[in-house]
């Protein structure tokens, strides 16, 4: 490979570190959200995978019974977590014109 080549690679990988850069910028700003319990309990992440707000009703609210709320919003929680992955691969596998790269979303 001439160095000119080289060049344009380097070029093109930083151009798409950018791309990347700004498409994950974006996905902050994006929220996903997950029920459970019949929609009692419900949670809502963004596209950096962070957990936004979690809303309970409050007949879900039982005293009595902690551990089945506690399940319900790990449940919810899990499943806005997981749409979340899935937007955010979604979004860079348009970006990227699906190419795999290993390592590249941090996860």
């Amino acid at each position: 490979m001439d160095f000119g080549a080289m060049n344009d690679l380097v070029k093109q990988a930083q151009e798409m570190q950018k791309k990347i850069g700004d498409m994950q910028d974006q996905l902050t700003g994006r929220m996903v959200t997950a029920t459970a319990g019949g929609g009692m309990v419900t949670v809502t992440a963004n596209g950096a995978g962070e957990l936004i707000a979690v809303r309970l009703e409050r007949e879900i609210i039982n005293p009595n019974d902690p551990e089945m709320l506690g399940d319900l919003v790990l449940a919810a929680a899990n499943e806005a977590l997981k749409k979340s992955r899935e937007m955010v691969s979604q979004e860079m596998s348009r970006l990227t014109g699906g190419l795999n790269l290993p390592g590249l979303f941090g996860k």
